[in-house]
């Protein structure tokens, strides 16, 4: 069990979540994933680490309530417990990186490019940040990710904050403008591959982080394999870091609709049973 010593609530579909795991904040570094199981008939699910504290003995997670697990996670309040947390899962973000980098974050990928960046910043990389988000409730983090960052661009897809548009549309006028090292994308699928197919033509070493399917987080169950350079890898061992040049992202979005279906009829029957008043969480 693991208790919940904070809580906050980034905007109405995100929040923040800091729990009690020693053994993991000893351990954790940038880049990695945990595994996580809300209570005794939920499923597994990863989410990336946000930030850990050795000295506290915490881990802290953020998450949107998109399915039944995530909106049970983020219903949870300080004091309530987390029942298993398997990690820190997955390889961390390799050192030796130096130059000038582009961390882009899309949606609450936000989150898991932030100690990506603060990372890279601390080995001595120029680092430029750019946050999507839909609007403006769904900007988060950011002022974590200005205290660690060179440079810091926001954009909203309706314009209600920041630069009307996509990252996309600031990362070809940066990298239309000068020479970057790296660039390093954590965000929905699509965003990615935009990316990666952006910075390709441009020999931009591009860096993406997986965050698919998962079950055990060993590579064992098969859930979160992805065709890499035509060869099939799994996201949990031999990722989440990957070219994004090398990734078959068509493939990966096929997969990630696989179980869109049965997630709706769980999902439909989690909140059928709320508003009946059963007190699920």
């Amino acid at each position: 069990m693991h208790r919940i010593v904070r809580k906050e609530q980034l905007s109405p579909e995100i929040c923040l979540v800091e729990c009690e795991a020693g053994d993991l904040a000893a351990a954790a570094h940038a880049g990695q994933f945990v595994i996580l199981r809300i209570d005794e008939n939920g499923e597994r699910f990863p989410l990336t680490l946000y930030d850990w504290d050795r000295e506290k003995g915490t881990i802290t997670v953020v998450c949107q309530a998109v399915g039944v697990s995530t909106k049970k996670l983020c219903a949870l309040e300080q004091g309530d417990n987390v029942l298993d947390i398997a990690g820190p899962l997955g390889h961390a973000v390799r050192s030796g990186t130096s130059g000038k980098v582009i961390c882009i974050g899309g949606g609450v990928g936000t989150a898991e490019a932030y100690p990506v960046a603060r990372f890279l910043r601390e080995e001595g990389c120029d680092v430029t940040v750019i946050i999507g988000a839909r609007n403006k409730d769904m900007v988060i983090c950011e002022s974590d990710i200005r205290k660690i960052s060179d440079k810091v661009y926001v954009t909203t897809d309706d314009g209600t904050y920041g630069r009307k548009g996509f990252v996309t549309d600031v990362l070809a006028e940066l990298v239309g403008k000068e020479r970057y090292d790296l660039v390093y994308a954590i965000g929905p699928i699509p965003m990615m591959k935009a990316v990666s197919d952006m910075t390709r033509g441009k020999g931009i070493k591009t860096m993406v982080s997986l965050n698919s399917i998962m079950i055990d987080g060993t590579g064992m169950c098969g859930g979160c394999r992805v065709m890499y350079d035509g060869e099939t890898r799994f996201a949990c061992v031999d990722g989440p870091e990957f070219d994004g040049h090398l990734v078959d992202f068509d493939d990966l979005m096929l997969r990630g609709r696989r179980y869109r279906d049965k997630e709706k009829i769980s999902l439909d029957r989690y909140e059928k049973d709320c508003r009946i008043g059963l007190g699920l969480k």
